[in-house]
């Protein structure tokens, strides 16, 4: 089945333009996800206290159709799809009534905390029927540019943090927006993230920007030079 809940955007959630943030909806979005896992009897502190084990965002493709606003009511929508070895596959849809808001598609993989190694979900006691079939393409890889231009720093702070002590993957959007330029801000209609290390409490990272002159990318990089994060954004 599809599991969804209701909610209502608040004044926070929202920008200067009064439109709820990209960053914000993958709040809604991560919020929904946790109380299907509770709803199946399976906590986050559960997984990670008793069985040592967590989940990793390896990548999300996000796609915006409409604005959203203030004090509206929402129903976010979650399922997950057929998996594919280590990876599993979780969708998400926004609406407001019948409209959708936005939808998104997103990997993951559960990994032992002690090993540091991947765990299959059927071996974790983590399954959900799979429900539905994938909401969005979405590019095995991108091909970034070869030439960047460095936007500026950014070092991660309490307020970045989720409980593995890393920033917490819906903080990345709002450092993508932070860095560009405000009329990229306001033409996004969606972007892929591709998560492949973490920033850690105290990492300082360097953002980057790219162009192939149809589409713009951002890449963030460690104080060591380690790529954290590569990012391709729609606009227009």
């Amino acid at each position: 089945m599809i599991f969804s809940e209701s909610y209502t955007t608040t004044w926070h959630d929202t920008d200067y333009r009064r439109q709820v943030s990209p960053s914000r909806l993958l709040v809604y979005m991560q919020e929904t996800s946790n109380r299907h896992m509770m709803h199946a009897g399976m906590s986050l502190d559960e997984l990670r206290d008793k069985r040592g084990l967590a989940f990793i965002l390896s990548k999300i493709t996000l796609d915006l159709y409409k604005p959203l606003f203030a004090y509206e009511p929402i129903e976010v929508q979650t399922w997950t799809c057929p998996g594919r070895g280590y990876s599993i596959f979780r969708c998400f849809r926004i609406l407001r009534g019948e409209d959708v808001i936005a939808a998104a598609h997103t990997t993951w993989a559960l990994v032992d905390l002690g090993t540091r190694r991947f765990v299959r979900g059927e071996e974790s006691g983590y399954a959900f029927e799979d429900e539905a079939p994938l909401v969005l393409q979405t590019p095995a890889r991108a091909r970034f540019p070869e030439n960047w231009e460095k936007l500026g720093e950014r070092t991660v702070r309490y307020s970045d943090l989720d409980y593995n002590m890393h920033m917490n993957n819906t903080r990345y959007p709002d450092m993508i927006c932070d860095f560009l330029p405000r009329q990229k801000v306001e033409t996004l209609r969606g972007m892929t993230l591709f998560y492949l290390h973490e920033a850690a409490d105290g990492d300082t990272v360097e953002i980057l920007h790219g162009t192939d002159g149809a589409q713009d990318y951002i890449r963030t990089r460690n104080g060591e030079g380690t790529t954290c994060l590569e990012a391709l954004l729609i606009t227009g």
